[in-house]
């Protein structure tokens, strides 16, 4: 690091120039923290929009299921397109029920076993679906501020080095290469914070839209019990 080019007067504690200043490692530092900074970013308002558009189909969802519409009628306008959400769940249902029935399923307890199997599946999809990539925010969350750190640590030895070699502890010397330093830790706080704050506010998020999921596999299992019961019982008086 050339200390008396970091002295010079006239910008020399720009972030720019700071950052070409910096030593191989430091610089490796800063643009890892940048990359992993803007990537946090693209995953944030992903998952932003995601979120609102899941929102919106459990809300349509909900609203034509509890329409009164038949579910046969429902099941062949949903399964000829792709689903999301509770619709998936549905599919998956209604699919495994029609299965069953087709080849005459005598067995009620076995036929709501697989019927709650199928939803579990579909709703685990749906659940990896939402939170896919948000451990990539925690571990930024958790490791940009050490990874920072590092870059400070590096860059202090390589400026205290500098200084040693100038023989002057000025404070013109001195100041641009600490803040150089210092401008890794900033650039892992910078990384850090919003992968934090975004993190627990979509794991938040993810958990509530699962739960609305899960609550209505709860109540379809229980409408398709009582339909399994009307279906088998006359053939069991039979």
């Amino acid at each position: 690091m050339d200390v008396n080019a970091l002295a010079a007067p006239g910008g020399e504690l720009s972030i720019w120039a700071l950052f070409w200043q910096a030593g191989w490692v430091v610089k490796l530092v800063m643009i890892g923290l940048l990359a992993a900074s803007v990537w946090s970013w693209a995953i944030i308002i992903d998952k932003v929009i995601s979120f609102s558009r899941m929102r919106a189909a459990l809300n349509r969802f909900e609203q034509v299921f509890w329409s009164g519409q038949s579910l046969e009628d429902l099941y062949r306008s949903l399964s000829e397109r792709k689903t999301t959400g509770m619709g998936s769940i549905f599919v998956a249902a209604m699919r495994e029920w029609k299965k069953s029935f087709e080849k005459g399923a005598r067995m009620p307890l076995g036929l709501q076993t697989r019927i709650d199997k199928a939803m579990d599946l579909a709703l685990t999809r749906e659940m990896e679906k939402l939170e896919g990539r948000l451990g990539f925010l925690a571990s930024i969350g958790s490791s940009a501020p050490f990874i920072g750190l590092f870059g400070t640590v590096v860059g202090i030895m390589t400026s205290f080095q500098a200084i040693a070699g100038s023989k002057s502890t000025n404070l013109a010397v001195v100041a641009p290469g600490i803040a150089e330093a210092l401008l890794a830790t900033a650039m892992g706080l910078l990384a850090a914070i919003p992968a934090v704050i975004a993190y627990n506010k979509l794991s938040s998020d993810a958990g509530k839209l699962g739960l609305r999921m899960e609550g209505f596999a709860d109540e379809f299992s229980a409408i398709l019990s009582r339909q399994i019961d009307e279906k088998v019982a006359p053939r069991a008086a039979a």
